[in-house]
C-alpha cells in the first residue's frame, strides 16, 4: 500500500506538471502562429515566449528524480505521504502555473504580431507564474528531508 501511495505521487509530479507544460505550450504557440501572419519577422521572440511554460514539466521532472529512490519496497505510510504530497504539490502547481503562464506568453505574443514592443514585459510578467512553480519545487526539496 505504501509503494502504492508514494508512486502516485511520483505520477502526479511527472504527470501533472508535464500536461500543464503541454497545455501552456501549445497555447504559445498557437499564438505564435496567428502572429507569424501579420509580422513574421517576430517569429524569434514568439519562439522564446512560447517556449516558457517547459520549465514546470522540467521541475516535475526534478522532484521524480529526487524522490524516485526513495520508493522501495518497505517504505513507511509517512514516508509515503511525504513523497504523494510532494507529488500532489508540484504536480498541480506545475499544472496551473504553466496554463497559466502560457496565457500571459499567448498575449505578450499577440501583442507583438499587433506592432507593440512588449517581449520585455512579457518576459517580466510570465516570471510571476513561475515563480510558484519554483516555490513548490523548492518546498519539495525541504520535504525530503522528512523521508
Amino acid at each position: 500500500m505504501e509503494t502504492i501511495l508514494a508512486t502516485l505521487g511520483l505520477a502526479m509530479m511527472l504527470g501533472l506538471s508535464g500536461a500543464g507544460s503541454a497545455i501552456g505550450l501549445s497555447v504559445g504557440g498557437s499564438s505564435v502562429l496567428g502572429m507569424i501572419k501579420k509580422k513574421p519577422e517576430a517569429f524569434g521572440n514568439g519562439l522564446v515566449l512560447s517556449g516558457l511554460p517547459a520549465t514546470q514539466g522540467l521541475y516535475g521532472f526534478v522532484a521524480f528524480i529526487l524522490y524516485s529512490a526513495e520508493v522501495k519496497s518497505g517504505i513507511s505510510l509517512f514516508q509515503a505521504s511525504v513523497i504523494f504530497s510532494a507529488g500532489l504539490a508540484v504536480g498541480l502547481t506545475g499544472l496551473i502555473s504553466a496554463i497559466q503562464q502560457g496565457k500571459v506568453c499567448a498575449a505578450g505574443i499577440s501583442s507583438i504580431g499587433a506592432g507593440h514592443d512588449a517581449f520585455g514585459k512579457t518576459m517580466i510578467l510570465a516570471a510571476f507564474p513561475e515563480f510558484y512553480a519554483i516555490l513548490s519545487l523548492v518546498g519539495a526539496i525541504l520535504m525530503k528531508a522528512l523521508v
